[in-house]
């Protein structure tokens, strides 16, 4: 993940500025810029997988979109939400193939 990211300033920056700040500094900043320790490709299957198993739903389309720029193909995020239904439940499934399809089109 090379492109800086703003959410936290651009969304709460007003109205919660430190977290903000965390948000884009620490997270998007040092922990996913440590490719060496993990690349994007693979920081992005946790991401998303940690993101469907706890419902986080409307964080998922922005994660989608950056797990398919750091090269996550639809093949292997539908097997990821296929896995993921036996353990977090199929209603979850079904919303994360929702935005799967909006992402990858289908």
């Amino acid at each position: 993940m090379t492109e800086k990211v703003t959410a936290g300033r651009d969304q709460l920056g007003d109205f919660a500025p430190k977290f903000a700040e965390i948000n884009d500094d620490v997270l998007f900043g040092q922990v996913w810029s440590r490719e060496d320790e993990l690349v994007p490709r693979d920081r992005s299957l946790i991401t998303i997988t940690s993101l469907i198993s706890m419902g986080a739903f409307e964080q998922l389309p922005f994660h989608m979109i950056t797990a398919k720029n750091n090269g996550l193909t639809k093949e292997e995020v539908s097997e990821v939400i296929t896995q993921l239904a036996f353990y977090v439940g199929w209603p979850k499934a079904w919303s994360a193939f929702a935005v799967a399809k909006e992402v990858y089109g289908g």
